[in-house]
């Protein structure tokens, strides 16, 4: 019963008390003031709202969202909450809070902005490229040993960062490759036939030309090797081993005034297996697109950074889903000529004679490009473009163009040879069953090594010449036939 009273006073003294501290702090000055200060916190809290809201929802419609964006609105999250807890927002932490949203909206600006690809970046999208490794190998193909990135460029190229030049040659006209280069100036893939004592005076000519001619070669000519199961020389050195000293080069040139009766080739009789050394030449690039051409056509100027451009641009002719090359138009010039370098000077050679188009004198219906007096007579204009769309047909049925593809173009019939003729007639007949289209580039071209050609009776090349055409008709054009099938109009 005591128990009872007590607990009862005491709980009466506690309501007291409260009652008491909750009158004394209704009549406080200093909890007014907070209390005051919490409302002046909460209308800031309101005033700021939208402006947030606002943030969020640019954030919200930005194209390319930014990490810094986000970063700073939940900074700004934390920020709020934490300082109204503290029972007001000051006029620094107000400033502090306007500055963070301008850095939002700046970052949003930014970020809403499409980069601007590169043309390399532009080139890998459209083509889906992918790069090559350079392998170092020695593999038999066919009836012959190669040596792949035999000698290597020192430089390597992306798939998408250039175009790659593919040729082919023995020793005796390495005197192309300086010209070449100075005026490609790009990577060079080139494959050389070096048959028996020939493969020394070969590798003799590589190490002259990267040691005493232009630093171009060193660092953009990539060289491959290749020579006859029945012809191997009696030293191939590997290739760690090559060139550990530097060339003499107060020596003349291996390949200077080559008497062509003493090389090998010419000694045991070889034919030349041209298309053995374009395939190798073109299967070996690290570059989406190649221009398999030969060592004595050389390139107007600019045509790499030019026809990357305008693949990049993606226009017209170029989004067509067929499959397409890009053939460059052929020339000659007088043995006393300069080569030239634009289409402005070509187009003055053409008019005063000291220039022609190539094979005129020789063989005019292999190289009769589709509208080619049309580009002749055409200004020059900046950068490349498609000047028409041509098709193997008709009074072009033999051409032979030489143009920039990839390697998923057709290859060159490796039963072929120079001497035989019609090389490149059989690839020509595939891309014509194909339905390629040959999109002709308006202000690129080829011109010869000055000198123009002749036509030259040869009773031993006749002979072989003959012989080439049996092989195509009896032989490589049934296969052809069951291979890309037939359409109408195309013929080898």
């Amino acid at each position: 019963m005591m128990t009872n009273k007590r607990l009862f006073m005491v709980k009466c003294s506690l309501i007291i008390l409260l009652l008491y501290l909750f009158v004394y702090l209704l009549s406080s000055n200093s909890t007014s003031n907070m209390i005051r200060s919490l409302q002046q916190s909460g209308r800031n809290l309101a005033a700021m709202e939208p402006k947030l809201q606002q943030m969020e929802q640019q954030q919200q419609q930005s194209a390319l969202p930014s990490m810094g964006s986000s970063s700073l609105l939940s900074q700004i999250d934390n920020d709020v909450p934490t300082s109204i807890s503290k029972g007001t927002i000051t006029e620094k932490q107000q400033s502090q809070l306007q500055q963070q949203s301008k850095s939002v909206t700046q970052v949003q600006q930014l970020s809403s902005t499409p980069r601007t690809l590169s043309v390399s970046e532009k080139v890998r999208n459209i083509t889906n490229c992918v790069t090559r490794p350079l392998l170092n190998m020695a593999q038999q193909r066919g009836d012959y040993w190669v040596f792949y990135n035999y000698v290597l460029a020192r430089r390597t190229f992306e798939c998408d960062e250039s175009v790659t030049y593919t040729t082919h040659a023995d020793y005796s006209f390495l005197d192309n490759l300086v010209p070449l280069v100075e005026k490609w100036q790009g990577p060079i893939s080139l494959a050389l036939h070096a048959p028996g004592t020939d493969f020394k005076t070969t590798l003799d000519s590589i190490w002259y030309l990267r040691d005493c001619t232009s630093p171009l070669i060193k660092e953009l000519v990539t060289f491959h090797v290749y020579f006859s199961t029945k012809h191997i020389p009696k030293e191939v050195p590997r290739q760690e081993s090559l060139f550990t000293e530097p060339y003499n080069c107060s020596q003349p040139a291996p390949y200077f005034n080559v008497n062509t009766e003493q090389m090998y080739k010419s000694q045991k009789k070889l034919l030349y297996p041209v298309n053995v050394g374009r395939n190798v030449a073109r299967e070996s690039v690290q570059t989406h697109f190649v221009l398999a051409s030969d060592i004595e056509l050389y390139p107007s100027l600019n045509i790499i950074p030019q026809f990357l451009e305008m693949i990049a641009k993606n226009e017209g002719p170029l989004r067509s889903t067929k499959p397409k090359v890009f053939p460059l138009h052929l020339f000659e010039v007088s043995a006393d000529q300069h080569v030239p370098e634009t289409k402005t000077l070509l187009k003055e050679m053409l008019q005063n004679g000291t220039a022609i188009p190539f094979h005129k004198k020789v063989c005019p219906g292999c190289h009769n490009v589709p509208k080619s007096k049309e580009w002749q007579t055409a200004k020059e204009t900046s950068g490349l473009n498609v000047f028409h769309i041509g098709k193997r047909i008709g009074n072009f049925v033999h051409w032979e163009p030489i143009f920039i593809g990839t390697n998923f173009d057709p290859l060159y019939d490796e039963r072929l040879s120079w001497e035989g003729k019609s090389d490149k007639m059989t690839q020509g007949y595939a891309l014509c069953v194909l339905d390629y289209e040959f999109l002709i580039l308006d202000n690129a071209f080829l011109v010869h090594k000055p000198g123009i050609k002749v036509y030259k009776k040869d009773s031993k090349r006749s002979m072989l010449t003959a012989k080439t055409n049996q092989l195509i008709k009896k032989i490589i054009f049934p296969e052809l036939k069951i291979i890309y099938g037939s359409r109408k109009g195309c013929a080898v």
